[in-house]
């Protein structure tokens, strides 16, 4: 991967800078630098173009996340990130006061809650920033449900709340069954644990359903 002469000869410049500069101030100039080089890349849509490192009491937890991980598991994330590092990012929204992560919960925790991995990384978490147009809570909720469907197991209860929240959001069933990957059947028994009938409003409800004396068994 050689470089133009031209730049090449200002990157070591930049480098030998950078040097010089107090370590917890370096790692700010490099994620303005990184976030500049992101803006001018051709994958400057793709978030994972740019990994940028914010303090750990910068990053917080979202309120809506049902994915569960056993003990078992974590303990393998742990001792993967100790013996590996981290190989995938945070993902994360920038919420100004705080980032927001959408996820990688449990890679959150490890970095925060395990002291020699936090040692090693100064305090600092790699985060990769969702794209800024989806801002929505709404749009927020479904990515992070995108990411863990496919690798971790959900609380029922916590996917019938995200359902329910979405639907409040004027979500309807096949925009939620598209954007979270579930089939209608499966929506439609999400919205039935809650017991809300605010549900299902817009429904009609078959005869099964209808008031009336109990059949004889």
């Amino acid at each position: 991967m050689g470089l133009p002469p031209g730049i090449a000869e200002r990157v070591e410049e930049l480098v030998a800078a950078l040097a010089a500069v107090p370590e917890g101030k370096r790692i700010e100039v490099l994620n303005a630098i990184r976030w500049r080089l992101h803006l001018a890349s051709p994958f400057a849509r793709e978030p994972v173009d740019c990994v940028l490192w914010f303090p750990a009491e910068a990053v917080e937890a979202n309120d809506y996340n049902p994915n569960v991980v056993a003990p078992p598991e974590m303990r393998l994330l742990q001792h993967s990130i100790r013996q590996d590092g981290y190989t995938q990012p945070i993902v994360g929204f920038d919420e100004r006061d705080h980032i927001e992560v959408v996820d990688g919960f449990h890679r959150n925790r490890v970095g925060r809650e395990c002291p020699d991995v936090r040692e090693r990384l100064r305090g600092h978490l790699p985060i990769t920033l969702i794209n800024a147009d989806r801002s929505d809570r709404a749009d927020r909720i479904a990515a992070t449900i995108r990411h863990n469907r496919a690798r971790g197991r959900h609380a029922v209860t916590g996917m019938s709340d995200i359902v329910l929240e979405l639907s409040r959001r004027n979500w309807s069933d096949e925009k939620i069954g598209r954007e979270l990957g579930m089939e209608p059947d499966e929506v439609l028994r999400l919205k039935q644990i809650t017991g809300l009938a605010e549900l299902f409003a817009d429904k009609d409800f078959s005869e099964a359903w209808e008031e009336g004396p109990p059949e004889s068994l």
